[in-house]
């Protein structure tokens, strides 16, 4: 079985409620919340659990809101590792209105994970000998420039897959030190170019030509409700995205990575990989708050695609 293993640098607890109209200055009463683990690479991990697969997810984890998040990952079934941090976990907040249906996020501002930190629980993932290695999610900006390069020193020649999911600088400074994929959106794929922005006709030759700039073998093009692209050297495949009732979108790039992964690990071919990953994402925006998907509606989709 191949070994995947997640790193979540920025995890944090979800925070779900609801409530009946938004008013400035007025109380709003809100329904319980229902509290889910999150961050990209634990999400990750829990579409991977769910499709029948094993990972194990490494994030750091400080204060009472890091106890909270290791038991809920528990919950959830996914095995996991941990460094005690000192700063406390970060918690975030989802709302829905719902008189109006909108959905309302609150993302907090990343905690600070020491270089120390950091070295520490990277060591532990090199000590698994990872065939896969996951990193997804946000990254501390004092970390984004250093993290990357980190990695590929200290796994050197037995560097694992590296598959990528994250955004801004820390996406360039990853594919600077080599990766296996990276999954940007448009507006990502043009900033990587130095663009302003990318037309649809020219998808396919800029992730080409970031493939040729870089030592990065795959570049998946998310487009949100449109489906997803997926290029190599010499392929290129759409997958347009089926439609479904839409209840969030909150966790539903996670879902399609963690569904990529899953396939990758399956030894599967390019379009399938692209399949099993859009059907998961497609599948996650039918579940409320930050669910995820469930397994059944993944399969069901998948085999319409």
């Amino acid at each position: 079985m191949t070994k995947i293993i997640t790193l979540t640098i920025n995890p944090a607890v979800d925070k779900n409620t609801k409530f009946e109209g938004l008013v400035a200055e007025h109380k709003i009463r809100c329904e319980q919340p229902v509290y889910d683990a999150g961050g990209g690479g634990i999400n990750v991990s829990k579409a991977i659990n769910r499709l029948g697969s094993e990972s194990t997810a490494f994030f750091p984890a400080g204060g009472p809101i890091g106890d909270l998040l290791k038991s809920l990952v528990k919950k959830e079934g996914v095995v996991f590792e941990t460094i005690e941090s000192k700063a406390w976990t970060r918690e975030n907040f989802i709302a829905v209105d719902t008189t109006t249906n909108a959905q309302y996020r609150f993302g907090m501002p990343s905690p600070e994970l020491t270089l120390e930190e950091f070295k520490e629980i990277l060591e532990k993932v090199k000590n698994q000998n990872p065939e896969i290695l996951v990193v997804s999610g946000s990254l501390p900006e004092i970390l984004a420039s250093i993290i990357f390069k980190r990695i590929s020193e200290v796994f050197g020649e037995k560097k694992p897959k590296i598959v990528v999911d994250t955004s801004g600088d820390a996406l360039k400074f990853a594919l600077e030190n080599g990766v296996y994929l990276i999954k940007p959106n448009h507006k990502e794929l043009a900033k990587l170019l130095g663009l302003e922005k990318i037309e649809p006709n020219q998808v396919e030759s800029a992730a080409k030509a970031l493939i040729a700039k870089y030592n990065c073998e795959i570049v998946v093009v998310s487009m949100g409700s449109e489906g997803a692209m997926l290029f190599d050297k010499d392929n290129a495949h759409f997958v347009a995205a089926p439609k479904v009732e839409k209840k969030s979108t909150v966790g539903a790039g996670d879902s399609m990575v963690g569904g990529m992964v899953w396939a990758l690990s399956q030894d599967s071919s390019l379009i399938d990989i692209l399949k099993w990953g859009v059907a998961c994402g497609s599948a996650a925006t039918m579940n409320e708050g930050t669910q995820l998907f469930k397994k059944e509606d993944a399969v069901d989709l998948y085999f319409s695609l």
